[in-house]
C-alpha cells in the first residue's frame, strides 16, 4: 500500500546537469523551442531546404534548368505537362482568335510533345481505321466484294503525318534562324515551340476524319475546308510575327508555303485513304455477255 502511495506522489527531479550525471546511461529527449530551432535551421541551412527553395523558385518563375540533350531529364522535361496544360492548348488550337499568338498565350517556354506526338499517333490510326471503314461502305452489297482489313494504310498515314509533323517544323525553324541573323528584329522560335505549334494544328483533323467515314463527297469537302481554316488561321497567327518585319516578298512566299503544305496534307489524306469509288458489277457481266454475242455473230453459218 505504501509503495503505491509513492507512485502517485509528485517527485521532485534534480536539475538537468545533476540528473545526467546520476544517470549517464539514460536517454533524454529535448524538446527545443520551435522559434529558435526554426532560427537555427535557416541560419545554418541543409541542402534538402536549398534544393526545395530552387524548386520552388523554378516554379514560380515558370523557368527550368536546362539539361544536356543526350540525357534522359532533358526528354523529361518535354512530357512534363498535366491534362489541364494539353487541353488548353488543344482548345487553343481548334479555336483561333484573332491578335492572340499560341506561342506566346500557350507555351510560353514550356513547350512539350506529349500533346504533339499522341495527337500525331491518334490521327494516324483515325485515318487508317476511318479509311477501312470507309471503303466497307461503299463497296458493301457488291456480290465480288470482300472485305480485307488495309493494315498498309496505317503505315503510309504514319509516315505522312509524322513526316509532315517534323521535316516542315524542322526546315521552317532553319529559315527563320537564318533571317533572324540577318534581321535581328524577327522574333525568334525554338524548333520545339514550332512542332509543338504543328503538332497541335493537327488536332482538328481528328472529327474531320471520322466524318469522312460518310461516304458523300460534299460533307467531306466542307469537313476539309472548316479544318484548313481553323488550323491554317492558328499558323499564319503564330508564325506572323517571326516574318511581318522580312521583305514583303519572302513574307508572302513564306505564308503561302506555310498553307500550301497544309492544304496539301489534308486533301493528299482524302484522295489516298478516301474514295467513293464503287464497283460496277454491270460492266463485269456485261463484257462477257458481249464477247460471247460477238463470238456467235462473227460465227460462219
Amino acid at each position: 500500500m505504501a509503495n503505491t502511495d509513492f507512485h502517485l506522489q509528485f517527485q521532485e527531479f534534480e536539475d538537468e546537469q545533476g540528473f545526467t550525471e546520476h544517470n549517464q546511461g539514460a536517454t533524454t529527449v529535448t524538446i527545443d523551442d520551435p522559434i529558435k530551432s526554426r532560427k537555427q535551421r535557416k541560419a545554418t541551412g541543409t541542402a534538402f531546404e536549398e534544393d526545395d527553395n530552387d524548386d520552388k523558385t523554378e516554379l514560380l518563375s515558370g523557368q527550368r534548368k536546362s539539361a544536356p540533350f543526350w540525357t534522359f531529364e532533358y526528354y523529361q522535361t518535354l512530357f512534363d505537362v498535366d491534362s489541364h496544360q494539353v487541353k488548353n492548348r488543344i482548345i487553343g488550337s481548334i479555336l483561333p482568335w484573332p491578335g492572340k499568338n499560341f506561342v506566346e498565350v500557350y507555351l510560353r517556354s514550356n513547350p512539350d510533345l506529349y500533346g504533339p506526338f499522341w495527337i500525331c499517333a491518334t490521327l494516324v490510326f483515325a485515318i487508317a481505321v476511318s479509311g477501312n471503314i470507309s471503303s466497307f461502305l461503299v463497296n458493301q452489297g457488291q456480290p465480288e466484294f470482300r472485305y480485307v482489313p488495309d493494315f498498309s494504310k496505317v503505315t503510309m498515314a504514319a509516315t505522312a503525318i509524322y513526316s509532315y509533323a517534323w521535316l516542315v517544323p524542322l526546315a521552317l525553324w532553319g529559315f527563320l534562324t537564318w533571317r533572324n541573323r540577318k534581321i535581328t528584329s524577327l522574333v525568334s522560335y525554338s524548333f520545339l515551340q514550332i512542332v509543338c505549334v504543328y503538332g497541335y494544328s493537327l488536332s482538328i483533323y481528328i472529327p474531320a476524319v471520322i466524318l469522312w467515314i460518310i461516304p458523300s463527297e460534299g460533307l467531306r469537302w466542307c469537313s476539309i475546308v472548316v479544318a484548313l481554316c481553323l488550323s491554317g488561321s492558328v499558323l499564319v497567327m503564330t508564325f506572323w510575327p517571326a516574318i511581318r518585319d522580312d521583305k514583303p516578298r519572302i513574307t508572302i512566299v513564306i505564308i503561302s508555303t506555310i498553307v500550301i503544305l497544309h492544304v496539301l496534307l489534308a486533301v493528299g489524306c482524302k484522295a489516298c485513304f478516301f474514295s467513293t469509288y464503287e464497283m460496277d458489277p454491270s460492266k463485269d457481266h456485261n463484257e462477257p455477255s458481249a464477247a460471247t454475242n460477238t463470238s456467235s455473230s462473227t460465227k460462219p453459218k
